[in-house]
């Protein structure tokens, strides 16, 4: 069922049936029910936006446990089904080197190296040559798989056969631009106080954001971002994600609420960062309340 339209009050028509399904596909992956008006509101928007402008490379960026994930489910379960597009959807997660090179880097660099999350840590040219497949339509395109749990790569891919229209890659840090020096040498938590003295992790997840990941940016035509009320609920946010994933994953293993809370201290910079000049640099930007649901969108 593809839906056929100039502009957003044309469907009414078939909006029933795409609210329908976004309902369903949203309760079963959060546990949540959201109201009809609340999808027609503030998640048709994003379909909408993402199809009428055109373009084929877009991503989305927020903090941790924001729920882009979410919101990247509910595009692939759905954006075919109504729009006829076909959506390769990446997760930057997916393309962390393993706590082995994580261990070198740590070793040769710097130790706070060895926790995965900071640009630097990643296997971008993967995604730069996933990207090139998909320009050139050249399938299968093989796609890794991390398990955060044991911290390695899977030796199973995902391996997409049959072409693809759009491709979104989702990721915490996605879009971010580098940092400016004055607020990156402004200590703002304990691990950058204690070990970070002489700022030699700093610059150098910085310099990564913009050279390497600069480069890996500019190849996507749109960003979209989820921003939070504030960094103070990304750490209540990451523990229900944690608790999530483990029982998804049957384990016992995981972080507990101490553990995330110095975890999330990697990412404080960057995404404080991101909070300050995102919302009005992204192209759109999702606003998303203390409670988790969307409060308001803004196209730039």
């Amino acid at each position: 069922m593809i839906v056929k339209y100039d502009n957003y009050d044309n469907i009414n028509a078939m909006q029933k049936n795409i609210i329908d399904s976004i309902q369903n596909d949203f309760f079963e992956l959060t546990n949540k029910k959201l109201s009809k008006k609340q999808i027609e509101k503030k998640i048709l928007p994003i379909f909408f936006y993402i199809y009428n402008s055109k373009r084929k490379k877009f991503l989305i960026s927020g903090s941790q446990g924001i729920g882009k994930t979410t919101i990247l489910e509910i595009l692939n379960r759905n954006f075919h089904k109504f729009f006829g597009k076909k959506i390769l959807s990446l997760s930057l997660d997916d393309f962390y080197y393993d706590k082995a090179l994580r261990i070198i880097l740590s070793k040769t660099i710097h130790p706070l190296l060895m926790t995965r999350g900071v640009p630097g840590t990643h296997n971008t040219k993967k995604i730069l040559n996933v990207i090139k497949k998909f320009n050139k339509s050249e399938y299968p395109i093989k796609i890794p798989i991390f398990n955060k749990l044991k911290d390695l790569s899977r030796k199973k891919q995902r391996i997409v056969n049959k072409k693809t229209d759009i491709i979104i890659l989702e990721g915490w840090c996605c879009g971010s631009p580098p940092i400016n020096k004055k607020y990156l040498h402004k200590n703002i938590n304990y691990l950058e106080k204690r070990f970070d003295k002489k700022l030699t992790w700093r610059n150098y997840y910085n310099n990564k954001l913009k050279n390497e990941y600069s480069e890996l940016f500019k190849k996507f035509d749109k960003l979209i971002y989820f921003n939070a009320p504030n960094f103070s609920h990304v750490s209540s946010w990451r523990l229900k994600q944690e608790k999530n994933m483990k029982i998804t994953k049957n384990s016992k293993q995981g972080m507990d609420k101490k553990e995330i809370a110095e975890f999330i201290q990697h990412y404080e910079k960057v995404t404080k960062w991101m909070m300050k000049v995102l919302p009005t640099k992204a192209d759109l930007t999702i606003y998303i309340n203390t409670n988790q649901n969307i409060k308001k969108i803004s196209i730039a």
